[in-house]
Formats: structure tokens, C-alpha cells, sequence
């Protein structure tokens, strides 16, 4: 039984196109409906952008506490890094702005590349992205064309396991600290191979201890919720 007052932490499984907080609005929704209470505190431990799926964490009641240790945990991704082509994004939000000669593209070249983007990077957040620019969002900025200039941050990759069947698309594993932006990695390989890069695919599978194989979609969540 659940005690959502009391503060629990559901596991779902994010589906494309969802916002984060389209996922918390429709969880907390359901929670009001059942318990007939007009306000109860839901909150989500780390944003997924609508173009990714997978593990999002959502905490309700005096569990919405622990969000910032749960966001402080390791987090492992999968999915796809496009080469030969760039995004202003960094992943499909945006049209291709770019293309690349890619006919020096090898295994060895791209391993070495993301063995180089293993450890501890300055690395530097996409234009769009949620950062606040003097109050602004970056994205909102770099939405409307305006130049945004981020500084560089401290993060750090544990893994960067690439799978490199095909050359242009290549199939990833990354295991990295709380505030790593898989699109900057993404962009950082295709400039380490000189081929330009962007994400075409992702998904969060672990944060922590927490697996995205235990999660549930939505629409199971929201069945549970009713049920008990």
C-alpha cells in the first residue's frame, strides 16, 4: 500500500516526448484523484529531455527530501551518437546545419576518441539547454538566435563504452556524474573524430541502485495509484 503523504519514490519509465514535468503533472494528478486532496508535493530526481526515455525518478510527501541525494548519484545512458553531421542542439531538436567528410572514419579512431572523453572533463553545456544565462534559459535564448556563451563545468565519465558496428551510427554506453550532458558528449565526439556528431537516441537506464527494468510505464503507474 501506498502512503503518498508520507513519501514514496515511483520509478518510471519516461516515453518519448514527454517533458518531465508532464510526467510529475499527470503522476500527481492521479495521487489527487485518489486520496481526494486538493495539494500533494511531487517532485522529479533529474530532469530527461522529451526527445529521451527511460529511468525518471519521481518522489512524493517528505520523500520529495531526498531528491538532491538521488540527483548527486551516478547515472548510466544508452542510445545513438550520429557522425558525419551536426545539430545546434546537439541531437534532433534541431535540423542538421552541418555534414562531414567521414571516409577517414575507423574502430580504432572513435574508441580513442571516447577513451579521451573518459575521466574528468570541463565540459561545456549545450546552447540549448536549461542553464540560466543573467535569468534567462539558454534555450529560450538560443531559440530566438541569440549567441549564448556557457561556461565550461566540472564533470567526470566513468564509462564510455562505444559499440562501433556502423561507423556512423554509433551505439553507446555511458556511466557518468550528476550534471554530464550526454548531447555535449555527443558533440564532443564527432570533434574529436573531425567528423562532427549528434545524438539520435537516448536512454536513461540506471540512477544510482535505481534500474530502469523495475520502472513502470505511465499508464501502469497510474493503474497501480488507483488500485491502492
Amino acid at each position: 500500500m501506498f502512503d503518498f503523504q508520507e513519501g514514496e519514490v515511483l520509478l518510471i519509465d519516461k516515453p518519448l516526448d514527454w517533458t518531465s514535468f508532464q510526467v510529475v503533472n499527470k503522476i500527481r494528478y492521479a495521487i489527487r484523484q485518489k486520496l481526494g486532496v486538493k495539494k500533494i508535493k511531487v517532485g522529479h530526481a533529474g530532469t530527461l529531455d522529451p526527445l529521451a526515455t527511460g529511468l525518471l525518478i519521481l518522489c512524493t510527501g517528505k520523500k520529495t527530501k531526498t531528491i538532491d541525494q538521488i540527483q548527486a548519484q551516478e547515472k548510466e545512458y544508452t542510445g545513438i551518437i550520429k557522425l558525419g553531421s551536426t545539430t545546434p542542439s546537439f541531437d534532433l531538436e534541431t535540423e542538421i546545419d552541418k555534414t562531414f567528410d567521414t571516409s577517414a572514419l575507423t574502430e580504432e579512431l572513435i574508441k580513442e576518441a571516447a577513451q579521451r572523453l573518459t575521466g574528468d572533463l570541463e565540459q561545456i553545456p549545450p546552447s540549448f539547454s536549461a542553464k540560466k544565462i543573467k535569468g534567462q534559459r539558454a534555450y529560450d535564448l538560443a531559440r530566438k538566435g541569440e549567441m549564448v556563451e556557457i561556461p565550461p563545468k566540472p564533470v567526470k565519465v566513468y564509462e564510455f563504452d562505444a559499440n562501433c558496428a556502423d561507423l556512423l551510427n554509433i551505439d553507446f554506453r555511458i556511466r557518468c556524474s550528476k550534471g554530464t550532458y550526454i548531447r555535449s558528449l555527443a558533440r564532443d565526439l564527432g570533434l574529436e573524430t573531425n567528423t562532427g556528431g549528434h545524438l539520435t537516441k537516448l536512454r536513461r537506464t540506471k540512477i544510482g541502485d535505481f534500474d530502469v527494468n523495475d520502472a513502470l510505464s505511465i499508464e501502469q503507474m497510474i493503474e497501480v495509484i488507483n488500485q491502492g
